[in-house]
This record gives structure tokens, sequence and C-alpha cells, in this order.
């Protein structure tokens, strides 16, 4: 049972191999193996084989990932025949060569190059693309190792510059996994502490939980010393600890020393030294592969429930996905485009009315932004609208005499009120309009939400820029009947200036609140003996005054004495001719002063009305002929254009990006879908 646990994760990476490491969606417990260059790596792996077939050299000579899975098949009938006469039960598979036993292992080897170079070329860079190979043998344990490119310094040859960093961040890649379990090969001979292997597993695996340390070369060491303490963790502890091994030298290799014969030296070597005799058993290449065995089973025994969970939370993001990018046979045409018309003005309608599934709590969205126009920047602006920011009381003075034509006016006319109210109503035109222009920004926000929002839109790149013209076309053609009914609007509240309205102050409560206002203002004066006011001649500011004789006149200043502030008598009696261009100066007289603040609180009063109106009204409209028209319109504007026997199948043409992407979304949910039936037997 523990050696299918191995075969079914086995079977998992073969499932997950097409897809490459980098897009591998679940992390498979596996043994990677890292070390510098001429660590011993390659001389390990094959030592635990018991077969040389790694490519040999100078330099990087692993420049792919290789995935080696190690599967123990049991001897046939001839149980007593050696190494030698068993050929035909040992053999290799790749992955990229479906059906082909190898059974020559140096065409491994050969392979092994032949792939490598076919990816990377002849110089010496390298790819992070894995290499599957399953060896098959009754003299191996069942193990699943990871052989990563050796770790370099200072590119050589025709190495790239940037080498080091290159193979050190694909080794990141494999062993920044929690799943993976490292095995960090150093040479005994050098200082442990400047071990590549160990620096950068500490960098992942600061615990050393998931660690262990692979000793080789010791039968090279100097003489009198050894590895005991750094076996016994007190130089760098891991939990899973070291194992000293013995591999063949260059020479042994050139010499073609028999793996058999290099095993044999070693378990001789390990018993016979003063320092290792006593843990012999715990020494040596085949002990190493026993223990990776047994780790490898029991992580994968720890990891199993997390792997099932994991691939099928996985398959279902993305089934969810692939159900999103569409099948390629959704229906016909036709009823593809009726369908995403009548989707695209349901989901229009539903967020203008708030309706949304997906209501944000962070922000306006929708129609909840159109009221905020309505009710706060439309209804602000037009209360800002000061008349008396443009009119001053100069102006209304020259506008009262001009009015009253030749004869001077008795009472306050109403012709220079309706001049100053029909001019300052015109100024609501522009913030009506403005308040237009917001509302339709908006339409074309939720016209822009509904297109990202919806998948089938990026599945269909035509359709959704000729659906975006159309709406934005309509959108355009509803804004000219709305920007006129809101002009006329305007103009109606100019055209008709309706003093009767119940809301307006009548012009003799007017009058009366300026000569309430006025006598309120003027001194009292007091009798110095008694301390009592003294009584005043009541005169109403609003009557003529006659001063020499002339109506309208005072001595204290006004319209016309401005223009004789001089008193010069010689000048007064030649009769001058006016000037080209009369303009009113000097101080207001009280009578002046009386009739320009009645004009101005009927001014006030009026244009308040007029105010409430508008902020009233114009919403009504934009709503009228821009809002509810789009929703009620704008499904026939949308199948008038779109829903075209001509056009249907160009509207239809699918992105590349569609295309490509559902191609590797249904990738991985097919590798998916077999790891979750690999592992749905496994209790």
């Amino acid at each position: 049972m523990d050696q299918h646990l191995i075969s079914t994760v086995n079977r998992l990476q073969d499932a997950f191999a097409t897809l490459g490491p980098t897009t591998n969606p679940i992390d498979l417990p596996q043994i990677t193996v890292v070390g510098s260059q001429s660590s011993g790596k390659s001389s390990v792996l094959e030592n635990i084989v018991g077969r040389d077939f790694l490519p040999r050299g100078t330099g990087i000579v692993t420049r792919r990932p290789l995935v080696l899975q190690l599967i123990n098949r049991p001897k046939g009938k001839a149980n007593g025949t050696t190494s030698e006469s068993s050929e035909g039960e040992e053999w290799g598979e790749f992955l990229h060569l479906p059906g082909q036993k190898l059974y020559d292992f140096s065409k491994i080897r050969e392979e092994i190059v032949r792939e490598t170079e076919s990816k990377t070329g002849k110089n010496a860079g390298i790819s992070a693309n894995p290499i599957n190979l399953r060896i098959f043998s009754p003299n191996v344990l069942t193990l699943t190792l990871v052989d990563l490119p050796g770790l370099t310094k200072v590119p050589v040859g025709d190495q790239p510059k940037d080498i080091e960093r290159q193979i050190r961040e694909m080794v990141l890649k494999y062993i920044t996994k929690p799943n993976a379990i490292i095995l960090a090969v150093t040479a005994a001979n050098t200082d442990l502490a400047n071990s590549d292997g160990l620096k950068l597993a500490r960098e992942v695996d600061p615990e050393g939980t998931r660690t262990i340390g692979v000793l080789t070369k010791v039968d090279l060491m100097d003489q009198g010393t050894d590895v005991v303490d750094i076996l016994a963790g007190r130089v760098i502890p891991l939990r899973l600890g070291y194992v000293p091994v013995i591999n063949r030298g260059q020479r042994d290799i050139e010499q073609g020393k028999a793996i058999s014969s290099a095993l044999e030296h070693e378990r001789d070597f390990f018993e016979n030294h003063p320092s290792y005799r006593a843990k012999a058993q715990y020494c040596g290449t085949p002990f190493l592969a026993r223990k990776l065995n047994m780790i490898l089973m029991h992580h994968i025994k720890a990891t199993l429930p997390d792997i099932k969970q994991r691939i099928q939370s996985t398959l279902s993001k993305y089934q969810l996905e692939l159900a999103q990018l569409g099948d390629n046979t959704l229906g016909t045409p036709s009823n593809i485009i009726l369908n995403v018309i009548t989707d695209f003005c349901n989901e229009y309608r539903t967020i203008l009315d708030g309706n949304s599934q997906e209501l944000s709590s962070l922000e306006l969205s929708g129609g909840a932004r159109i009221s905020f126009v309505f009710h706060e920047l439309y209804s602000n602006g037009v209360k800002a609208v000061d008349p008396f920011d443009q009119v001053k009381d100069v102006d209304i003075r020259t506008i009262l005499y001009n009015s009253s034509g030749s004869s001077p006016a008795l009472f306050v006319g109403t012709t220079a009120f309706e001049v100053i109210v029909k001019q300052q109503i015109k100024r609501f035109e522009d913030p009506s309009l403005k308040c237009v222009t917001l509302v339709y920004d908006e339409l074309v926000r939720i016209l822009s939400q509904v297109l990202q929002q919806k998948p089938i839109f990026k599945r269909y790149p035509v359709l959704k820029e000729r659906l975006l013209s159309v709406v934005i076309q309509f959108f355009k053609q509803s804004l000219v009947p709305t920007n006129k009914l809101v002009q006329d609007l305007v103009s109606m509240e100019s055209a008709y200036i309706n003093t009767g309205h119940p809301d307006f102050l009548s012009g003799h409560r007017a009058m009366a609140i300026v000569s309430d206002r006025m006598q309120a203002s003027k001194p009292v004066q007091v009798d110095p003996k008694t301390g009592k006011p003294l009584p005043t001649a009541q005169k109403d500011p609003m009557s003529p005054v006659t001063i020499g004789g002339v109506a309208g006149g005072d001595e204290n200043g006004g319209f016309f004495n401005s223009f004789f502030a001089t008193k010069n008598k010689k000048k007064m009696a030649l009769m001058e001719a006016p000037p080209a261009v009369l303009k009113a100066s000097g101080v207001l007289s009280e009578r002046e002063t009386a009739e320009t603040e009645v004009i101005k609180l009927l001014i006030s009063s009026y244009f308040n009305i007029v105010k409430r109106t508008m902020i009233d009204m114009v919403p009504k409209a934009i709503m009228l002929n821009l809002v509810s028209y789009s929703k009620d319109e704008m499904q026939r504007e949308l199948l008038e254009k779109l829903y075209k026997s001509d056009v249907l199948e160009d509207l239809l043409k699918e992105s590349d990006f569609t295309v490509s992407r559902r191609k590797e979304v249904q990738k991985m949910v097919d590798s998916l879908q077999t790891a979750s039936e690999i592992v749905a037997g496994v209790n």
C-alpha cells in the first residue's frame, strides 16, 4: 500500500506534466535534488538507480529539470539470475515518447541530451521545462526525485551572463513549494557553511524541517578529519539528518568501473573506517535510498488529504472559468445575439433601478449616482446662482430710469423688474444643460460597467465594440430632445413672469418692508432736557420729493444731481448738451434707495420661485427624454442595429485571447479530472 502511494503521486505528476512547472496548480510531494556543480548530484542519483544513464561532462550538464520516477518491479521467474542476465527486467520510459521502452541505458542518456538540446539548443542555456523519465527495475525502491541544474557562480564559455540568477530562480520555484522535500548535496571535503545547496535550502526552510543533507566525497577528506559532528547535528542541524555517501571518482568513471563495485567499495569504507563503523548501517547509498523512500511515503500520507481537497477546489474553479469562456457551440448566431441583447438590457435596467444583486456598500453606483447628480450637484448649482452678483444697485437705478421713459416715475414700475428677472433667469440654462451632460456621463459609466461584468463580451470583442458604439450613438441621439426640453423650460420661465404666483411677494408688501427698514435705520433725536425722543415729521420715503419745484430731486444726491455736483451756476446756465454716454453716479437719493431695495426684494422673491421650479422640473425632463427613454427603447434600438443576418457572423468572431485561454483551461480541466480520478480510489 505504501509503494502504491508513491505510484499514485507519480501518476499525478504525469497528469500535470504537460502543463509545465509554472502552471502546475497542485503542489505535489516530491524530492528535489539541489547542490552546486561538481558536488556529486548525478553520481548520487546513478548510485541510487544502480545504472549509468545521466549525461556527463564539464560545466552545466543538467540543463533541464529531470523528474526521475523509480518504480520497483519484482523480478520475473529467473530470480536467481545475476544482474547481467536480467537486462530485460530493467528499462526506462520517457513521457514524451509514449509506448517506447529503452532497455539500453546509454540510449536513455542520449535521449536526455537530445531532448535537452531540443529546448535549450547546444549552448549552455537552461530551460524550466522538465523531462519526465520513468525507470522500472527490481533493483530500485519506488521513489520520485527531481534533479535540478547545479548552482554556479561565474558563467564560463558560452553560458549566459545571468546564468546564476536563472538557475537560482528555477531551483527556488521547485523548493519553495511546501510539499517539496529538499535533498541538499554537499561535498564533505568543503566547508559546510559554504554549501550553496544548504544555503538555498535554509532560505525556504529556515527550521530545516523538510531538508535532508547528503555528504559526498567523504573518502576524499583530509586524513584525520571526518563528518561525525555534522552527522550528529552539531554544525547545521537538519530534522531529517545527513547521510554520508561515496561516489565513483572521475577516473573510475573513465575506466568504466561498475556501480555495483562502487557500492561494494562504499560499504567496505564505512564498515572499516574508525569514525563510521559503529554507525555503518546508517551510511551509504542503500541506506539513503531506503530513507528517502520512507520520508517520501510518510510525506505523501500527510499531504494526500489536502491534495485531494485542492484538486477538487481547483477543478471547480477552472470548470467555472471554462463555462464563462463558453462552449464552442452556444447555439445559432441569431439566438446568441438575441440572448446577449436581452441580458444586456435587463442588466442595464437593473443597475439603473438599484435592483442589482451585487450592490456595493463602499460607493454609490448606477441610479444612485444619477440621484446624486440631481439632488446634490444640480440642486446646489442652481441655488448658488445669485442675481445680485451681476446686477448691482447702480444697474437697477439705471434700468428704473430707462424704463420710466421721458417722465419721472411716480411708482416702482414692473418693467424694470421684468427686464432684470428675465436676464437672470437665462443664467439657469448653463447649469441645467450641464446636468444633462452629467447624467449622460453616468449612463455611459453604467454601460461600461455592464460590458466589463459580462464575461461573454470578453469572448466576443467585435460584438462588444459594436454594441458600445450603438448604445453611445443612441444616448447622443437622446441628448438632442433632452437639451431642447431643458432649454424650453428655461425659456418658459423667462417668457412669462407670473407676478400672480401665490408664493410671490406683492409690491405693496415689499414697499412696506422697505419702509419699515428705512425708518428703523434712521437715528432718533432726543430732547436734551427730558431725554425723550423728539417728534419728527413723518415722510414716506416712497413719495415724490419736491426740491426747487422739481419732482424727484434731492438736494443731497440723486441720479440727475450727480451731473451738477460742482454747483457751478455759470456752467448750469450754459445748458450744454448731455455727454454721449450718461451713467449714473453719485449717492442714491432716499427715494432711489427705497425703489432699488423694493426691486431687489421682488427679484429675490421671484428668483427663488424659479429656482424651486427648475430644481423640480429639469430632473423630470432628463428622466423623461434620456433615462426612462433609454430604458424603454434601448432594446428596440439594439435589435434594429445588431440583429441583422448579414452581420451576425462578424459580431461573433471570438478574440484570440478567448480561443487560447479556452485551450489552456480545457487542458487544465482535463489534467485535474484525471488527477481527481487517480486520487479517488486512494484512502
